[in-house]
């Protein structure tokens, strides 16, 4: 009895064995397969996590090259900074170097300022003075100008004084231009185209030779007078040539019958009397109208000064100037 059961149990052994091996080898496989599953899955996360982290390194290496670029740009702009401050100090030295020098220059230019002011106060009192010799030098050449006025006025004043006012009594015998000239009415002397000296005339010319001698006489008169110069004047009517002739010898009939009348004038200063004529071309007034035609028809009489004289007047007074400046 005994035997039997060990029999049995040793069978019962053999028979559960094998499922047992089955269900190991099966379950080795499954956690085979599910290793494959997870290595493939570790490959599959391995390979995203390696291309994630590859595609980082290239980013982080761009990064670097931009950021190693801007460091260098930085530091280019930092060496050109460098060099801009170097050469700001070295213009701020130049600067500082030129703003001594100017201010020396200002220093010595307000130190010419006032010599300058001094000088400019001399030259107000040379100036000053310069015009009062100016002042003197202009009442000089005023009183020559003066002269040949104040000549022909006497001889108009002469003149009138002997004879009165001509037949109308507004009209006085002679006249004096506005170029200082005496005027003397053609009509008065002479006919219609004639040179012949008439009554009337003569009476008129006498008084003129004296006056002109009575002037004549006064040494300063005499000492600025160049000439004399009587001048003939006609109208416009008949030719240049017809009126030239005339005029030159109407002229020369004046001062022929001043110095024939009075012999003391002709030999003392018949040097000063000379004739002119000027035929039509000298008008005072209009040709187109009788009275303007017979204004026209004129003697003239002109005192010509000594050019030598105000010559002399300005020379004198330069030597003068010089001298004060001199001084």
């Amino acid at each position: 009895m005994k035997v039997r059961k060990r029999r049995f149990k040793k069978q019962g052994e053999a028979q559960n064995f094998w499922p047992s091996f089955t269900d190991m080898i099966s379950t080795i496989a499954l956690i085979l397969f599910f290793l494959m599953i997870l290595a493939y899955v570790q490959n599959m996360v391995t390979g995203s996590n390696l291309k994630y982290a590859k595609q980082q390194i290239e980013d982080t290496e761009d990064y670097l090259q931009n950021a190693l670029g801007q460091l260098k740009d930085t530091q280019q702009r930092l060496e050109e900074s460098n060099e801009e401050i170097s050469r700001a100090e070295k213009n701020l030295e130049l600067l500082m170097d030129n703003l001594d020098k100017v201010s020396a220059e200002v220093e010595r230019g307000e130190e010419a300022l006032k010599l300058s002011e001094i000088q400019i106060e001399e030259q107000k009192q040379i100036i000053a003075e310069s015009n009062q010799e100016l002042g003197r030098l202009r009442g000089r050449l005023e009183g020559i100008a003066l002269l040949r006025l104040d000549v022909l006025t006497k001889v108009k004043n002469s003149i009138e004084e002997e004879l009165g006012k001509s037949r109308d009594s507004e009209k006085d015998l002679v006249s004096i231009a506005d170029n200082g000239n005496i005027i003397i009415d053609e009509g008065l002397v002479f006919d219609l185209n004639s040179f012949t000296v008439k009554s009337e005339g003569k009476e008129l010319l006498n008084e003129l030779a004296i006056a002109f001698e009575n002037v004549l006489d006064e040494d300063d008169v005499r000492a600025n007078i160049d000439a004399i110069s009587i001048q003939g004047h006609t109208d416009s009517l008949g030719s240049a040539e017809y009126n030239r002739d005339l005029s030159a010898k109407r002229a020369v009939e004046v001062v022929n019958y001043l110095l024939n009348t009075n012999e003391d004038l002709e030999d003392k200063y018949a040097n000063y009397f000379v004739a002119s004529a000027y035929s039509k071309f000298r008008p005072i007034d209009t040709n187109e109208t009788k009275d303007g035609r017979a204004k026209n028809r004129r003697i003239e009489i002109s005192i010509i000064l000594k050019d030598s004289n105000i010559r002399n007047v300005i020379e004198e007074y330069l030597n003068e100037s010089m001298d004060v400046f001199s001084e």
